[in-house]
């Protein structure tokens, strides 16, 4: 028995040997990568690599996933042809030539772990598996400010503004910054809630609002949120833009200030008065102005209560004083105040004085003093009625006076600290004397019966009176201290005979001119010697023309042989003939010339004829 069992037992180990032997020769190595990433709407593509001993014609390939725990067939491959396929990925499942599997338009839901089987007919030779990241790069944050803006002086926390990021996978996170630093949560300070929403589609949207306490310096800050994911085992970041908010805060200083500058305000300008606060919003401004009691005069009624402006038309003199600026804030009730000095610089009381005061008269001398009051520093000049330039200082001296000097004097007292401030005052200096006549038409040629104008002109003051001794038409102009009268007459026997008379009288005295009018006439011989030139120089200029004219036809052969007696030709019909008579031969005698320069008798010149050929 004891034989037996030995015997027994060493069958066993034999057997447990040969199995094991047998496993070990049908067992083979599975190569998968433990993770493969695609993004959604991708390719994945999964590599199984194995080593079969012997000849593989016979192995096949069977594909699994996990469903949780579960181990679902997804398909099984036979040399290079899908045998069985899962609905679920109908169509989306191929199979390179290294047998690797790609799965095409991989969703989100695809994020799971993929088995593969390797077998020789029913025998399972080794598996392997990889588990396939899906991931969708979220879209660029969107930020948007709080339209309501924060106060510093706000009990609870503030809303600053929110971020959202769309359409990732995984869910990103959100981190907030201020001024490029990041925010961190604090109790009562900071807040940033968080909100992650999954969509039908499997992609995530994260949401979250930051919350903070703002200070006065947090109307310059910049806010932006960033989203942070993982790709291809790196951490990325996206983010925002910058945004700003609006930040209420009380005034805590204010500006009164005179526009222009109060240095070089005039009467006659309008002026701002502008008062500015450093607090959001602006509060309300009321002005006033301190009378001469020491009482401040409410000014509110001139100006806009929210604009912090006060306007002031045409100032004077009495516009000057201290004024004030006083604010009011509606949330905390505090009120403000600032003064500035208003001074309207002036020039008044510009007198002109003549000395002396009497009339003048030619010949005289005059001066003139100007005064004006202000409290600036005053340049005075001296301008011609044409506002031109005649001398500088407040007095002025005018010597041997005439009718021509009589003018309108202006003294322009002027401001030079105050550029623009200046006033004038005119000043009439009349010579008064009897007229003098300066200007007549005389002597004066005309023809009887002809109608004429005759000019007298003369200057004086008072204003004269113009009379001619002879009837006509007469017209009148006067400029300044002048005065001018055309008469309009017909030159008769008597009026060539006399001439005419004028006479110009004031107040003051008369002085009276004779014009002298000649008669116009030509003398006879002269008009007959200019009468015989012109013939005979038309007759030479007709001559030339027609010998001209036959040279050019050819009817007078070049050279001495085709010479001609042109002085004796026979009268015919094929010839030209030129004759110039004159009836005054002893005007005419002295102006005809022979060709050899010698002058000809008066009767050889009288109907003679020249023949052309």
């Amino acid at each position: 028995m004891a034989g037996g069992r030995r015997a027994a037992g060493l069958a066993l180990r034999w057997g447990c040997c040969l199995l094991l032997c047998c496993a070990a020769a049908s067992s083979l190595e599975v190569s998968m990568p433990a993770v493969v990433e695609a993004e959604a709407g991708g390719t994945a593509r999964i590599e199984c690599n194995f080593y079969p001993p012997g000849n593989g014609s016979s192995t096949s390939i069977s594909w699994f996933y996990m469903d949780r725990n579960n181990r679902v067939r997804l398909c099984r491959i036979a040399g290079s042809e899908i045998l069985e396929e899962n609905v679920d990925y109908k169509g989306r499942l191929s199979v390179g030539e290294d047998q690797a599997l790609s799965i095409s338009r991989v969703t989100v839901q695809d994020a799971r772990t993929f088995v593969c089987q390797v077998g020789e007919g029913s025998h399972v030779m080794g598996e392997n598996q990889t588990r396939l990241h899906v991931y969708k790069v979220p879209e660029a944050p969107e930020i948007v400010a709080s339209s309501g803006g924060a106060s510093v002086q706000s009990s609870e926390i503030p809303e600053i503004a929110r971020c959202v990021s769309r359409n990732s996978f995984p869910p990103p996170n959100i981190t907030w910054h201020k001024n490029g630093k990041q925010l961190q949560p604090e109790e009562n300070t900071v807040k940033m809630p968080f909100t992650l929403t999954r969509e039908s589609s499997g992609l995530y949207t994260v949401s979250s609002t930051l919350f903070a306490h703002v200070t006065r310096e947090d109307r310059h800050s910049l806010y932006h949120c960033s989203v942070h994911y993982w790709l291809r085992g790196q951490r990325r970041t996206a983010e925002s833009r910058r945004v700003n908010i609006t930040v209420f805060y009380p005034a805590e200083h204010v500006k009164l200030q005179v526009v222009p500058s109060s240095a070089l305000v005039k009467e006659g300008d309008d002026v701002k008065l502008v008062c500015e606060a450093d607090g959001n919003p602006a509060p309300v401004f009321s002005f006033f102005k301190r009378g001469l009691d020491d009482i401040w005069h409410d000014l509110s009624s001139l100006t806009d209560t929210s604009s912090g402006v006060l306007n002031l038309h045409d100032v004077n003199k009495n516009s000057s004083g201290l004024y004030r600026c006083q604010t009011l804030d509606l949330d905390d009730m505090r009120q403000l105040e600032k003064d500035v000095e208003l001074v309207v610089n002036y020039i008044e009381g510009v007198r002109v004085k003549m000395e002396p005061s009497s009339p003048l008269r030619e010949g005289d001398s005059v001066r003139l003093s100007c005064n004006a009051h202000s409290p600036l520093s005053l340049d005075y000049q001296w301008r011609d009625e044409k506002d031109r330039k005649v001398a500088e200082g407040n007095q002025l001296f005018l010597s041997n006076l005439t009718f021509e000097t009589s003018s309108n004097f202006s003294c322009k007292v002027m401001a030079p600290s105050v550029p623009g401030l200046e006033q004038s005052k005119q000043v009439a200096v009349a010579v008064q004397g009897k007229p003098r006549i300066v200007s007549i038409s005389s002597p004066l040629y005309v023809r009887q019966d002809e109608v004429v104008n005759l000019t007298c002109k003369a200057i004086a003051f008072p204003r004269p009176s113009v009379h001619w001794n002879v009837n006509g038409t007469a017209h009148e102009y006067v400029e300044n201290q002048h005065i001018a009268s055309n008469l309009t007459v017909r030159v008769s026997h008597d009026l060539l005979r006399a001439g005419a008379m004028c006479r110009v009288s004031n107040a003051l005295g008369v002085s009276e001119e004779h014009i002298q009018l000649l008669d116009q006439k030509i003398p006879e011989s002269k008009g007959v010697i200019i009468v015989a030139i012109i013939v005979c120089i038309l007759v030479v200029a007709v001559l030339g023309s027609v010998i001209y004219f036959l040279h050019k036809k050819g009817k007078i052969p070049c050279g001495r042989a085709g010479k001609q007696d042109i002085t004796r030709p026979e009268a015919r019909k094929d010839k030209i003939v030129v004759e110039v008579k004159s009836d005054k031969v002893s005007e005419e005698a002295g102006l005809l010339q022979g060709a050899n320069g010698e002058k000809r008798s008066a009767a050889d010149q009288v109907g003679r004829s020249v023949v052309v050929r």
